[in-house]
């Protein structure tokens, strides 16, 4: 069983602030010692032209709004490239992996041109075939990607792209259901079975995004096969913004770190019959 890799997702917890920002990626790494955090980036104008009612409409949910409009409210979160970049070499310089999700084809490019070590495809855009062909021909890291609210069909379609671009053992693929917070009964842990019997032989790699309460859910996930275990992170639940609820705080980030070490460590045979351990209670116990 493959070592467990733990990502914080940022997203748009940050709150618009760069300081902010860095504050979680110190506190993911030294005090929960992550191995990977990871924000979001949107064209705004590519989003806006596409969905023009909701983004010219308020926010859906306004005490959550950081604008008049969603428009405004989105522009009010989304970095910068340059503020990307500056978070990336500040990643670097404290030693934990950066990485972002893609929200669209020219997000793609200039994240690909920071070179970081992969990217994520979310669940929103993993039918938009362009911006994957362009990855698969462009970028050379891992590429992950979540298959919330997707089809069998649509799944079929994109790890076929992958195969046929010769990427599909760079592609991570996530179990994932899409919602804030996700109730247990719609988590679906045995897609993580589904997803390995079908296409772990032909990915790089089956992981697990989570959008439920606390971790017990995330270890199931990793003793079922999902290597990879991405989870929200904020630093107060009650912090305004959708995703703060559903994110875990620095406590419980780190005893899920904690915790999938431990299991990794667990996930073993016996190497001998009686092992050394077991000796000295033979002795003393076995009838």
């Amino acid at each position: 069983m493959n070592k467990p890799r733990i990502i914080a997702e940022i997203g748009c917890n940050h709150m618009g602030s760069m300081g902010l920002a860095q504050k979680f990626i110190r506190i993911a790494k030294d005090y929960c010692n992550v191995d990977a955090v990871k924000f979001q980036t949107r064209d705004i104008e590519v989003w806006a032209q596409k969905y023009p009612d909701l983004y010219n409409a308020p926010h859906p949910n306004p005490k959550n709004s950081y604008g008049d409009t969603y428009r405004k409210h989105r522009e009010y979160l989304e970095f910068t490239i340059e503020q990307n970049k500056e978070l990336k070499e500040y990643c670097d310089s404290v030693g934990i992996i950066y990485s972002t999700s893609v929200w669209d084809l020219p997000s793609a490019q200039k994240i690909a041109a920071l070179d970081p070590e992969f990217i994520k495809i979310p669940s929103a855009c993993n039918t938009n075939t362009e911006m994957l062909e362009w990855l698969c021909n462009n970028y050379a890291g891992e590429i992950q990607l979540s298959t919330g609210m997707t089809t069998h069909d649509e799944l079929d379609s994109i790890i076929n792209l992958f195969e046929n671009n010769k990427r599909n053992k760079d592609l991570v693929l996530y179990s994932c259901t899409s919602g804030y917070p996700v109730p247990y009964e719609d988590v679906c842990l045995l897609e993580i079975n589904n997803l390995n019997k079908k296409f772990g032989d032909r990915v790089k790699e089956i992981g697990f995004s989570g959008h439920h309460l606390g971790t017990a859910v995330d270890i199931a996930a990793y003793t079922l096969g999902a290597t990879t275990i991405e989870r929200h992170f904020t630093l107060n639940k009650t912090w305004k913004g959708t995703d703060h609820a559903a994110s875990l705080e620095p406590e419980e980030m780190k005893k899920l770190v904690t915790d999938l070490f431990s299991v990794y460590e667990s996930l073993r045979y016996k190497k001998k019959e009686i092992l050394d351990i077991e000796e000295v209670q033979r002795k003393k116990l076995k009838w």
